[in-house]
Order: C-alpha cells, then sequence, then structure tokens
C-alpha cells in the first residue's frame, strides 16, 4: 500500500485536476449560450434559402443551374467533414468521423471516389492519419467563424462539382438537438435532393403560383442565369455555414458535459483516496500503539 505522502500528493493532484475541469465546464457553458445565440439566428435565413432554392428548382425557367440537375451515374464523390479544432468534447468527433467512414468505406466498395474536405483540426488529423485522398482544409476557425474563412476549401469541392469531377457532394455535421443530445448528420448538399425538393415544397403549398399544380413560375431580372447563380451560391454558403454554427454549438455542450462529468468523477476518486488515506494513517497509529504496549510489557 501506497505511503500517506503519496497518497496526498495523489489527492492534491485530482484536485488541482478537478478545478480545471470545473473552470473549462463553466466556460464552455458560456460560450455554448453564446453559439446557440448564432445557430439561431442562421437557421432562419437557411431554411428560407433552401425554400427558394427548392421552389426555384421546380420553376419551368429556360435556365437550368448544374446544381439543380440530377445526375443518373455517380462515380466520384465530393465530402465535406465539419468537425472541431480542439478536444476533449466527449464523443462529438469520433461519432462524425465513424459516421463519415463508415459511408466512404461504403461507396468506395461500390467503386466510387473520394474527395475530401476537412473542417476542423480533428477531422483532417484523423483523415491524414488514415490516409484518405484531402484535397482541401480549413482549421483554426475560432468561436466566431466567419464565411469568407471556409469559402476557399469549400470553393475547391464545388469547382470539382462544376467540373464534372464530382457527381454528388455530401457534408457531414453535427445537429444541435438540446445541451444534452447532439446528432451526427450526413446530408447531401449537391445536387439538391429530391428529398429536400419534395420538404421544402411542402411549405409552399397553398400559396400565390403560376402553372400546373405543384410547380412554381418566376419573372427573372435582369435575366434567369444571373438571379439563380446567385441564389445557388447563397444556398451553398448558408447550408455550410449553418452547418458550422450547428457544430459549434455541439462542441460547446459536448464540452461541458463531458468536463462536468471529469469534475464529478475527480470528487469520486478524491473521496477513495482520502479513505485509503484514513485508513493508512490508522493503520500507522495502531502499529505504534501496539509497539509502545509490547515494550511496556516487557519491561
Amino acid at each position: 500500500m501506497a505511503g500517506s505522502r503519496e497518497i496526498r500528493t495523489k489527492i492534491s493532484s485530482v484536485k488541482n485536476t478537478q478545478k480545471i475541469t470545473r473552470a473549462m465546464e463553466m466556460v464552455a457553458a458560456s460560450k455554448m449560450r453564446k453559439a446557440q445565440e448564432r445557430m439561431k439566428k442562421a437557421r432562419p435565413y437557411g431554411d428560407k434559402i433552401r425554400n427558394v432554392a427548392a421552389h426555384m428548382s421546380r420553376a419551368s425557367s429556360e435556365y437550368k443551374h448544374p446544381f439543380l440537375i440530377q445526375r443518373d451515374t455517380v462515380k466520384r464523390i465530393g465530402v465535406i467533414i465539419v468537425t472541431s479544432d480542439k478536444g476533449l468534447c466527449g464523443g462529438l468527433n469520433t461519432n462524425i468521423l465513424r459516421l463519415a467512414t463508415g459511408k466512404i468505406k461504403e461507396w468506395e466498395g461500390q467503386g466510387e471516389q473520394i474527395e475530401i474536405c476537412c473542417i476542423g483540426n480533428k477531422s483532417l488529423g484523423f483523415m491524414t492519419r488514415v490516409g484518405a485522398n484531402v484535397v482541401s482544409n480549413a482549421v483554426g476557425l475560432g468561436d466566431t467563424p466567419k464565411l469568407e474563412s471556409l469559402i476557399g476549401a469549400v470553393k475547391v469541392i464545388l469547382d470539382g462539382y462544376n467540373e464534372d469531377r464530382f457527381d454528388r457532394v455530401y457534408l457531414f455535421y453535427t445537429r444541435f438537438i438540446n445541451a444534452m443530445k447532439q446528432e451526427p448528420m450526413v446530408e447531401q448538399l449537391l445536387p439538391l435532393s429530391d428529398e429536400r425538393l419534395q420538404g421544402d415544397s411542402e411549405e409552399g403549398k397553398g400559396k400565390h403560383h403560376d402553372g400546373p399544380a405543384g410547380t412554381w413560375d418566376y419573372i427573372y431580372e435582369p435575366d434567369a442565369k444571373n438571379v439563380i447563380d446567385s441564389i445557388m451560391v447563397r444556398y451553398i454558403e448558408a447550408l455550410i455555414y449553418q452547418s458550422l454554427t450547428e457544430n459549434i454549438a455541439s462542441e460547446q455542450s459536448a464540452r461541458m458535459v463531458a468536463m462536468k462529468a471529469a469534475s464529478d468523477n475527480a470528487g469520486d476518486v478524491i473521496n477513495e483516496l482520502t479513505l485509503v488515506y484514513n485508513k493508512t494513517r490508522q493503520a500507522a497509529i495502531t502499529k505504534e500503539l501496539s509497539e509502545i504496549v509490547a515494550g511496556a510489557a516487557a519491561v
């Protein structure tokens, strides 16, 4: 059994660790509230731009944007993976990377080629270690990311789609549900999926539109190409920025929960070590008393 001095040293070390985890828990709680506010502000714009993009995809326009054209064959896939830059946030990054790895192996098993854009240090480090084909990355975005910091890395994937290097583009991120639950998500970013079109068009039912039931039509100014190109760019930017804000809110929530669990566990360890210390001290005192009694009896 360890001596009293060693046990006291361990107790002091665990207490110092507990102070750190409590401080990190409070910092994460403060950052989580701010991240939730940014996420909630981004959601309405993101939802509305999706609706507009879905309606425009069904409009009878003379111009059809490449992002809206469904492709029959899928041989090459672009993947955007959003994770955090830092760790100590429970299984947040592990869950989304496990989902992404499973999907990538499934696609590769079907003979498809994969190119990856990593947003966040954790995804970049993991994909580099496993030897994945990483073509672009954006790291060190901080707690308040700017859209212009993302566009460079994402543009590599979008240009690949426009140049027919990719037939599909998928987005992996963690969706914020509440402070205790975050859900890893995979969403088809390009082309605009039929499921998304049907879901978004449901909101538009009953509103004024021209043409047959279920179709939309617009008057474009100056022309359809300029308007639709602009809307599609805003659509992609909104989707990616919203996924990043969702991921940041999820990261801070997961870190707060993980640090609270670490603080509670540290308290349990301190109690156990204190009990062992008291037993060791009691045994030492009993031994000394026994030696004194034995010496007195011998005299």
